[in-house]
């Protein structure tokens, strides 16, 4: 199993993602790389809203940025979410073992009820 991210890097992955303006800078980069421009273009933001929402990403480890000239360009993480999807699935893991006992111990109760 992959190793789960500390719990301050989860933090701010799960706040870089609890804005919708956030997760469309991210949907769009899945597209490929776009400057600021473009993205807060794409979003129908000002440029300075733009640059505060990137900063987020970048601070979540869900966007990298390259600096050509005057440019600055965006480009996604893949492996950004790796993190959070292994704690996500030790959560899922620890719940259906919670509901497999739950389940045993109707069964186990239904019999009990009908002998």
């Amino acid at each position: 199993m992959r190793a789960i991210a500390d719990p301050a890097r989860l933090d701010r992955m799960f706040f870089a993602l609890a804005d919708a303006y956030r997760r469309g800078m991210l949907d769009r980069l899945s597209r490929g790389p776009a400057s600021v421009s473009e993205l807060a273009e794409s979003l129908g933001i000002a440029l300075p809203s733009a640059v505060k929402h990137l900063a987020v990403l970048v601070e979540g480890g869900f966007v990298a940025s390259r600096k050509s000239g005057r440019v600055r360009t965006y480009t996604a993480e893949p492996k950004a979410l790796d993190a959070m999807e292994a704690w996500v699935a030790k959560r899922k893991t620890l719940l259906n073992a919670q509901f497999d006992q739950l389940d045993a111990y109707l069964a186990e109760q239904k019999g009990k009820a009908t002998s």
